[in-house]
């Protein structure tokens, strides 16, 4: 018998396909709604926020409906949304423009379109798009736990994450050079590819996916219910999410903050997409090694060590204004970035893969995609409190530079931008004292 189901790697290769997707498109986000449908910084902020908000939030919901359903039945499901959902957000700005309310070329000119309505159709189009991507948080990560045993779980998660990963950095790869060649223009035509995309992971699932594991389908509208319940009364299992909260926000800055913050500060050559790749390249390389090193320890242990990283990658990324000139022929603040980063993405190996397998542990069998939906609920909280807090951030210590009469009233007013990173790293350290404090008191209660 294969050490890994076909099941197993036909989940992974989606995944593989839906994040190339998702991060081909998320890394510019707010830039596509300021510089696409013409959104202030907050307005961005506020409305990327709450897709990312929301886009972990209903795995709570859609993991149990899949568990009821079928995993495979809800992961076709999920790419056919996913593939309507990226073709109509590059569809939009096609009939804007066509509706004379905007021109799109290296730069975006606005003709009442930042005073029109019909901007706001980014909601229903984003809500599709949350929809089918919340089916693939919970399912993905949950197959996972039902294709494998309690000797290959760690190393499967460990696979899984590489796999994201590597779809992180490769649909990255594509934004930069895009951006380079047409400007703003990108921002329209990237939706396209990642459509492209999931209408390729669509046809994989649908010839490849059939899994023997089918524990838990069929269950009633009151056992699922009851297991909502259950999960959402642990509150060993909430007060963990609410403590990895602070991570994630950290996290969430790639491309909550980091996008404009890097633009604006080092320049418009600056390339936040190969940047956001120091990440994923980053956890592909040393994540395998990383689980293998923290294989004896326990799953709490490894979240440990990662969670006194995220905060020193924060004040990394805040040092770039120590430095006059360039830095190893490049301007500070990308250097900096490029330091910080990797260190996030090296906290990142020692917390997810284990706090994913410590989640798949504590599932019953047939409740493996509640658990792992429930799991994700930190990435909700981040997303609500790290782009909200984002969007203040940057209006007030690193403000659009289009805002001001001049260069050098813009440079008094971004001063302190660095400041920014500060309050992250605060919230790191907080963080991480924190899961100490939790890690002594459930050892004690289990004792």
């Amino acid at each position: 018998m294969a050490k890994y189901t076909q099941a197993f790697w036909t989940a992974n290769v989606a995944e593989l396909f839906e994040r190339m997707a998702y991060y081909a498109v998320f890394i510019v986000i707010t830039l596509y709604l300021s510089n696409t449908l013409g959104f202030s910084d907050i307005e961005a902020s506020v409305i990327s926020g709450l897709f990312s908000g929301g886009l972990y939030l209903l795995p709570l919901f859609t993991g149990a409906f899949a568990d009821k359903i079928g995993y495979r039945k809800s992961i076709l499901t999920a790419f056919l949304l996913l593939s309507i959902g990226y073709l109509f957000l590059g569809l939009l700005p096609v009939m804007l423009e066509s509706g004379g309310l905007v021109e799109y070329g290296e730069k975006t000119v606005f003709h009442g379109l930042r005073a029109s309505w019909e901007r706001y159709l980014i909601v229903p189009i984003l809500l599709i798009l949350m929809v089918g991507g919340s089916f693939i948080k919970s399912i993905i990560s949950a197959s996972v736990a039902r294709e494998t045993t309690s000797e290959t779980r760690a190393k499967g998660y460990s696979i899984f994450y590489m796999m994201v990963n590597i779809g992180a950095f490769t649909g990255k790869c594509f934004v930069d050079p895009l951006r380079s060649l047409v400007g703003d223009e990108a921002y329209v035509y990237i939706n396209f590819f990642s459509a492209s995309l999931c209408v390729v992971a669509l046809v994989a699932v649908f010839l490849f996916y059939h899994s023997t594991n089918t524990t838990g389908e069929g269950k009633s509208i009151q056992e699922v219910l009851f297991g909502l319940r259950k999960v959402f009364t642990n509150g060993r299992l909430l007060v963990l999410i609410l403590i990895v909260t602070g991570f994630w926000m950290i996290q969430q800055q790639l491309y909550a903050t980091m996008p404009k913050y890097v633009i604006r500060m080092a320049g418009e050559t600056a390339k936040p997409g190969w940047l956001a790749n120091v990440n994923p390249f980053v956890v592909v390389v040393c994540v395998n090694f990383v689980t293998q090193f923290m294989a004896k320890r326990k799953a709490l242990t490894s979240v440990a060590v990662g969670m006194f990283l995220i905060p020193l990658s924060a004040l990394v990324m805040a040092s770039g204004n120590l430095f006059d000139g360039e830095l190893f022929g490049a301007h500070p603040i990308t250097v900096m970035m490029i330091c910080g980063i990797a260190l996030q993405a090296l906290a990142e190996c020692f917390i997810s893969p284990r706090y994913l397998e410590y989640f798949s542990l504590q599932a019953p069998k047939g409740e493996e995609g509640l658990y792992l939906g429930f799991s994700h609920l930190h990435s909700f909280l981040s997303s609500i409190l790290g782009f909200g807090l984002s969007g203040i951030l940057l209006s007030h210590y690193c403000p659009d530079p289009s805002l001001f009469a001049t260069t050098a009233e813009w440079e008094t007013a971004s001063a302190n931008a660095h400041y920014i990173w500060y309050w992250f790293a605060a919230i790191g350290v907080v963080s991480a004292l924190a899961l100490i404090v939790y890690a002594k008191l459930t050892k004690t209660k289990n004792g």
